[in-house]
């Protein structure tokens, strides 16, 4: 059996996925694992715009994509880290990092510079005035509203127990009080002392 050039194409894309996917929570180090968990993402958003799903696709750039990095410079810097020694050693991360980019630039070439797609074997044309964002909107919030409405609470309890983990107390750490800052007063931060002048 002859399969299409978009199939070829799911499969290479869905292969990269898992394996990345795997070595993201396989490696040990956190720079390797923020990376594979950024190539999982953009092969996710390439399946996505295969199956004609482009709202979805650039959803997952932008938000998940940018928000991996945000979150991923936040951890570095709440965690104890030693950020010397990461800098010390950051060409050891440009291989799996050039390995990411170019993976990255074949999927990119594979789907926005394809142009041998197989006309047989493709999908049936949407109708004209058809919008997949609003067949999304409309499946999510009818046939999937309580998985996305539990979705919801399980992220928000995960914020509560990010922050609630973030403002432990820590007795090596030393912290300011703003309740006890304004309630400071003059005398409390001045002393005028008199002294005798000096005499030659």
């Amino acid at each position: 059996m002859r399969m299409s050039f978009t199939e070829v194409v799911f499969f290479v894309f869905a292969s990269i996925m898992v394996l990345s996917a795997l070595r993201m929570i396989t490696v040990r180090n956190p720079v390797h694992a923020a990376l594979f968990l950024v190539l999982t993402f953009f092969s996710g958003a390439a399946i996505w715009l295969l199956a004609e799903a482009e709202f979805l696709a650039i959803v997952l750039v932008l938000v998940y994509v940018g928000a991996v990095m945000v979150l991923f410079l936040f951890v570095v810097m709440m965690l104890d880290i030693n950020i010397a020694r990461m800098r010390a050693g950051f060409i050891k991360y440009l291989p799996v990092g050039v390995f990411v980019a170019i993976v990255l630039l074949v999927e990119m070439v594979l789907v926005v510079g394809a142009k041998t797609f197989d006309t047989a074997s493709a999908p049936v044309p949407a109708p004209e005035g058809y919008d997949n964002t609003q067949a999304l909107g409309s499946v999510l919030y009818t046939d999937y509203v309580y998985p996305f409405e539990i979705a919801a609470v399980i992220l928000l309890v995960a914020i509560i127990a990010a922050i609630a983990l973030t403002l432990r107390k820590r007795p090596e750490t030393r912290y300011q009080n703003p309740a006890r800052q304004i309630r400071v007063k003059r005398k409390d931060r001045i002393r005028l002392v008199k002294m005798e002048g000096e005499r030659s």
